[in-house]
C-alpha cells in the first residue's frame, strides 16, 4: 500500500487536467504571440486559461499574469511593487513564518536598502494586526502576509490586514499558493492588491505560476524582452501548462465546497485517533483557522526526520514541514516563531491530505505511525519508560 499525505508539497495531475495540456503537445503548437493562424489559435487558448485562473479568485482577466511557478510569482510581486514605487517609500512588513520564497526575497531587499520589520506570531501561529498597524510608518510601501502557512496551514487575518494597509496607501501582498483551491477566495472581498498563486499544489502541472496585479498597482517586470503577459513578464508563454492551470482552478472551485468538508473531516479523524492512540502529542497551530487539509503535529522525545523515514518504509508518505527546507537539522523557522520549544518541533510532522485519501488510508496510517513513534521512542534515551 502506498499513501500520500504530503499534498502542500505537491498534487499528482489530474487526469482531467492532463487531457487539457495534450494539445499543446501536438497539433496546437503554435506561439501565442504569432498573427498567423496557428499563433491566433494558440493565444485563445491562452486567454481562455487565463479567464479560468481569474474566476477563481473572482478577478478580470486583464489581472491575471502568468509566471513561472510561485516562487516567481511571489518575487514579481514583492521586487517588483517595491522597485516600482520606491518614491513612495522603502519599508516592507512581513511575517516571521513567510514561505522562504518570500523570507529570501526580503532578505534580499534589505541588502539593497529596503528596511524590513517581520512581525512576530502568538502561539497559534496567526499574525495579530495590531502588531502590523504598529509596524507601519510613513515610508512603508508594501506589506505582505500569506493567506494560510504552508505547515500548519493556520489561515492569517489577510482581509483585515488588507484593509489596514488600503486604509494607509500601502501595496498589500499575499502568497495564496497553499489557499488557492482549498478556501473561498475573491478580490471583491479581500482588499489584496497582488496575489500569488500555483498551479501544482492543485493537481495542476509544475511550473505553472501566476500573480493577480489589481487594476491600477504599478509593478516593474523582473524579466525583461518582449510584451508578453502585458509587459510584465517577458517570454513565450508556457500554454500546455498554463491550460493545463487553468483546467485545474475550474476543477478546484467547482469541488471546493464538497471536497473541504471531506477533507475536514478526515483530517479531525486523523487527529483524534492519533491523539487516542499515542501519548505526548501537540498539536501545532490554530485549531480552527486552518486549511481543511492539514494537520501539523508535534510527537515528543523523537525526532521528525525518523519518523518520515519510517512511514516511508509503511508506505506513507509525511513531510516534516515545507518540502523546500527538507533534509535542514535545523527546526522549522515556522514552529519557533510560534515559541514551540526546539526539541519538539524537531519532532513535528506534516500531514495534508487530498482528494484521493480515503477513511480506510487514514486508519492504516495511523497504526502505522503507533507503531514507528512507539520504535523510536523505545530507543530514544529522553523518552520515559513504558508503564507496565
Amino acid at each position: 500500500m502506498r499513501i500520500y499525505l504530503d499534498h502542500n508539497a505537491t498534487t499528482p495531475l489530474r487526469p482531467e487536467v492532463l487531457e487539457a495540456m495534450l494539445p499543446f503537445f501536438r497539433e496546437t503548437f503554435g506561439n501565442p504571440s504569432s498573427v498567423h493562424h496557428f499563433g491566433r489559435e494558440a493565444h485563445q487558448h491562452l486567454e481562455a486559461a487565463r479567464a479560468q485562473v481569474a474566476a477563481a479568485i473572482r478577478a478580470q482577466p486583464e489581472e491575471i499574469v502568468f509566471t513561472g511557478g510561485g516562487t516567481e510569482a511571489d518575487n514579481l510581486a514583492i521586487q517588483g511593487a517595491v522597485f516600482a514605487n520606491r518614491k513612495k517609500g522603502n519599508h516592507i512588513i512581513t511575517s516571521r513564518i513567510e514561505h522562504h520564497a518570500v523570507l529570501r526575497t526580503c532578505q534580499f531587499l534589505e541588502k539593497q536598502g529596503f528596511p524590513v520589520t517581520y512581525l512576530p506570531v502568538t502561539n497559534e501561529g496567526r499574525v495579530d494586526p495590531e502588531e502590523a498597524k504598529r509596524a507601519i510608518r510613513k515610508e512603508t510601501v508594501l506589506i505582505t502576509i500569506m493567506a494560510a502557512n504552508n505547515e500548519t496551514g493556520v489561515l492569517q487575518p489577510i482581509r483585515e490586514i488588507g484593509a489596514l494597509a488600503r486604509g494607509n496607501g500601502i501595496i498589500f501582498h499575499t502568497d495564496a499558493i497553499q489557499a488557492l483551491g482549498k478556501i473561498p477566495l475573491s478580490v471583491e472581498e479581500t482588499p489584496a492588491d497582488l496575489i500569488s498563486l500555483s498551479a501544482h499544489k492543485i493537481y495542476g502541472p509544475k511550473g505553472v505560476g501566476a500573480l493577480f496585479i489589481r487594476k491600477g498597482v504599478r509593478v516593474q517586470p523582473l524579466i525583461l524582452g518582449g510584451h508578453h503577459e502585458h509587459g510584465k513578464r517577458a517570454g513565450t508563454e508556457n500554454v500546455a501548462g498554463i491550460a493545463g492551470f487553468g483546467k485545474a482552478c475550474a476543477l478546484a472551485v467547482a469541488e471546493l465546497g464538497e471536497e473541504s468538508a471531506r477533507l475536514t473531516l478526515l483530517r479531525n479523524r486523523l487527529c483524534s485517533d492519533i491523539g487516542e492512540k499515542i501519548e505526548s502529542v501537540h498539536l501545532n497551530g490554530h485549531p480552527a483557522e486552518r486549511l481543511p487539509n492539514t494537520l501539523n503535529l508535534s510527537f515528543a522525545f523523537v525526532e521528525g526526520e525518523g519518523i518520515v523515514l519510517g512511514m516511508d518504509m509503511k508506505g506513507v508518505a509525511v513531510a516534516t514541514g515545507s518540502a523546500c527546507t527538507s533534509g535542514t537539522l535545523e527546526p522549522s523557522h515556522v514552529l519557533s516563531a510560534m515559541g514551540v520549544e526546539p526539541a519538539l518541533a524537531q519532532g513535528s510532522i506534516r500531514f495534508s491530505l487530498g482528494r484521493e485519501n480515503t477513511l480506510e488510508e487514514i486508519r492504516y496510517t495511523v497504526d502505522a505511525l503507533a507503531a514507528v513513534v512507539a520504535r523510536l521512542r523505545s530507543m530514544s534515551p529522553f523518552a520515559p519508560s513504558p508503564q507496565k
